[in-house]
């Protein structure tokens, strides 16, 4: 970047503007003026010169009945765009290689698809031997990988029950959750924990720790796992760099748009 495309002094009329389209995103209800500028802590006139720009340019409208302001749904078409042109696997690349050059290891991006975990993205650690599973497009059940438990968090039961009829709890090794009772209860824990982990569930010797990404309507959109051979991913190794791997995949999230405070983990 030159030194003249740095930001520099803040634009508050930017920021003012933000701020507006923000609140009237918040408000179910068409708002009114006064109420508007009452709640951004500025002057009638001033937030009328920001909304009369906002409706020349589409994501404002006013009802003529009631004087109330509104968005239009222009702006979820400016968000649809976003989300087409950013790819969570291209933001998410440079963090990625982040966390695998602290832990050594192997690093997955994934996401579900049909009930099952979908891997995305992928930076390779020092053994080839587990990249099978885990390249780009393979496919992987959700009960017994640690993004697929992550993943099921933002589920009800009904859908847990949906999974086990259709998919199965298959059996890999002598490790992996057979039950809806198991995995109700290892649930219970990724959920206290808000990460998993997949001990020898999918593959002897190989142990992975899984953290989750969010968008901005606080959904568990994709997850991050570190994979590794589980004499190496060992419980000191993870614990030292645990408060790494959530704080990454928090930034992730917020540049999806979550409100997510950046964890640390004590």
């Amino acid at each position: 970047m030159k030194q003249s495309d740095k930001p520099t002094a803040k634009n508050y009329s930017a920021e003012k503007t933000m701020r507006m389209i923000e609140l009237l995103a918040r408000n179910r209800n068409p708002m009114r003026l006064q109420d508007i500028a009452q709640a951004l802590g500025s002057n009638s006139s001033t937030v009328l010169r920001f909304l009369v720009s906002l409706m020349d340019c589409g994501y404002v409208a006013q009802n003529p009945a009631t004087l109330q302001y509104y968005l239009t749904f222009k702006i979820c078409s400016v968000a649809n765009m976003v989300s087409e042109e950013i790819r969570l696997f291209d933001i998410s690349q440079a963090y990625m290689k982040q966390i695998s050059e602290r832990f050594g290891e192997s690093v997955c991006l994934a996401i579900e698809e049909n009930m099952t975990v979908v891997y995305i993205g992928f930076i390779s650690g020092p053994d080839q031997m587990l990249r099978t599973m885990q390249r780009i497009g393979s496919r992987a059940p959700m009960h017994c990988t640690g993004v697929g438990k992550l993943l099921l968090l933002d589920h009800d039961e009904g859908y847990i029950n949906k999974l086990i009829a259709e998919k199965g709890l298959p059996s890999f090794t002598e490790k992996t959750i057979v039950s809806k009772g198991q995995l109700m209860e290892t649930l219970q824990i990724v959920r206290k924990n808000q990460y998993a982990f997949d001990n020898e569930e999918c593959e002897i010797g190989a142990r992975c720790i899984a953290v989750p990404i969010r968008d901005y309507t606080q959904k568990i959109i994709a997850g991050l796992s570190v994979t590794g051979p589980i004499f190496r991913m060992t419980d000191e190794k993870i614990q030292k760099n645990l408060s790494f791997l959530i704080q990454t995949a928090d930034k992730l999230s917020k540049l999806l748009g979550s409100n997510i405070l950046i964890r640390s983990q004590n």
